[in-house]
Formats: C-alpha cells, sequence, structure tokens
C-alpha cells in the first residue's frame, strides 16, 4: 500500500485527493506548515512517514499577481518541485506533478500534444515549465501532469466567481477569443488516483488532463449561469477589451490521448462535469 503525501492540501485539488483517498490508511496531508523549497524538512517528513508517493499541489497561482512576484512564484513552482524531486530521487519515491496549459503559447490552432515545443507567455507558465524540466533533469520516478482552466466546490475559481456574480448582476464581460478546456478537480483527482496506482517505472513522462471539449472562457461562464439558474447575460469581449498584465494562450485546448492510451483515462466531457460540480457546489450555500 502507497504511503501517500499531499502537499498544498488546503486547495482545491488537494481538497479533491483527500476525498479520493479518505479511505486508505497512509495518506499524510501539508500545507503552508511545511515548506517544500526547505530540503531538510521534506526529507524529515518522508522519513517519518515512510512517503512513497508525493502529489505535489502546492503551486503559485495568481497569474496576474505572478507578474510582480516572479521571485516568489518561481521559488515554489520551481525550487519547490526541484527540492521534491531531489528528495524523492533519494528516497526512492514517486512524484507527480502537476503542470499547465500555460506553458504554450497559443499560436497551434489544433489540441496540443505532450511532445509540442511550450513557449510560455507569462511569468506563471515560465515557472511551471521550469518546474517540469527540474523534475525531468533530476530523473525521479514519476509523472507530470499538464491540466487546465481547473474549478471546484472549494477555493476561489472561475466556476464559483461566475455563480457568485450571475446572482447579484444582469450582465457579465467574458473574453470569447481565448480557447481551452475546463477541468474539474474531482475528475484530475480521480485520474491522479489511477496513476499512482498504475505507474510503473515512469520517469518524468509527461501525460495532458482536461475536460473534454474545448470551448472559450464567455462560453463556459454561459454554462455556469445555465448550470445556476441564473438570468444574468454573458456579454462576449476580445481579450484586449480586458486588459491583464499576464497574457494568457489563445488556444490551449489539450489533446488526452496518451493518458487514454497508457492508463485507460478517458475524460469526460466538460459540460457534464460542471453540471455534477455544480449541483455539489449549490449543497455548499
Amino acid at each position: 500500500m502507497h504511503s501517500i503525501w499531499i502537499t498544498g492540501a488546503n486547495g482545491q485539488l488537494g481538497m479533491e485527493l483527500r476525498r479520493k483517498l479518505a479511505r486508505r490508511k497512509r495518506v499524510f496531508a501539508t500545507d503552508a506548515e511545511l515548506d517544500i523549497c526547505d530540503f531538510a524538512a521534506v526529507e524529515r517528513f518522508m522519513a517519518e512517514h515512510g512517503t512513497d508517493t508525493i502529489i505535489n499541489c502546492a503551486a503559485y497561482t495568481d497569474v496576474e499577481a505572478a507578474e510582480d512576484n516572479a521571485g516568489l512564484c518561481c521559488r515554489v513552482n520551481e525550487l519547490g518541485v526541484k527540492t521534491l524531486a531531489q528528495a524523492a530521487a533519494k528516497a526512492d519515491a514517486s512524484l507527480i506533478q502537476l503542470s499547465t496549459d500555460y506553458v504554450f503559447d497559443g499560436t497551434k490552432r489544433s489540441p496540443y500534444t505532450e511532445n509540442d515545443s511550450p513557449a510560455p507567455l507569462s511569468v506563471y507558465g515560465k515557472s511551471k515549465l521550469a518546474g517540469e524540466r527540474a523534475m525531468q533533469q533530476i530523473g525521479c520516478r514519476g509523472a507530470i501532469i499538464r491540466t487546465s482552466w481547473l474549478y471546484s466546490p472549494y477555493g476561489k475559481n472561475f466556476m464559483k466567481t461566475m455563480a457568485s456574480l450571475g446572482a447579484e448582476r444582469e450582465e457579465v464581460r467574458v473574453v470569447c477569443d481565448q480557447i481551452g478546456s475546463p477541468t474539474a478537480a474531482d475528475s484530475l483527482a480521480a485520474a491522479i488516483v489511477k496513476i499512482i496506482d498504475n505507474l510503473g517505472d515512469c520517469r518524468g513522462d509527461i501525460f495532458n488532463f482536461s475536460g473534454e471539449g474545448e470551448c472559450s472562457w464567455s462560453v463556459f461562464a454561459a454554462a455556469i449561469m445555465h448550470c445556476a439558474n441564473n438570468r444574468c447575460r454573458v456579454v462576449d469581449i476580445k481579450s484586449d477589451e480586458y486588459p491583464q498584465k499576464a497574457t494568457r494562450p489563445s488556444y490551449s485546448y489539450l489533446d488526452c490521448s496518451k493518458i487514454g492510451r497508457d492508463f485507460g483515462i478517458v475524460p469526460e466531457p466538460w459540460q457534464s462535469a460542471l453540471e455534477r460540480n455544480m449541483r455539489r457546489y449549490k449543497r455548499t450555500l
């Protein structure tokens, strides 16, 4: 039986993983109380708990704030991954590292595969790519999972923001020229559990996982309004009408066929995943 350590356990994905793994006896969860950049602290924790699998959900994910806080962003997203990978390699443990569609520049107009060349546009995207490469250079066992547009009933995310705004406003303006796919954190958590139970000798292999089917942020917002029974109207706007410090890829839909071939994991349509998670979210209100 695995001894699993979930870092960043109070975030969206960490919370969903704790739910999925609740019946397993040897699952340990930490958040800000343990600095993943502190090798000695990481090594002590792993030795104390006999860790053989790390799922790294700890990350600096504020894409906008990262532009002004590059040092902190890179510390968590690059040095933190490097530290965990070094500790995993030393202990012969496995590391599951989460990454992002923002490693791409969005100039492609067909789904991105794991073999496409990254070209991140933002500090956040660059830091996540640096984390991927640090893990691969160290060569520990494990896998890198790239995902996109993560949401859940927990924490701060687009689904909850739109549902809240839709209850208060008659109209919201949402960009229509950024295309990707929403990913439910509970679906991603289920995929990760299946991967760790069937990992084999993967060493830094990259796998894409997101919802099935592409859409724009405005289409996603409209679907949220429908699920929430909100009458709020979604108005399409262009990205340049909503200026932001960080540049996002205009197209970042992920091809998930590799994870299907290697692990039998087939993402569900993003629409059905949204309906399920909106029902869960309503129960928390």
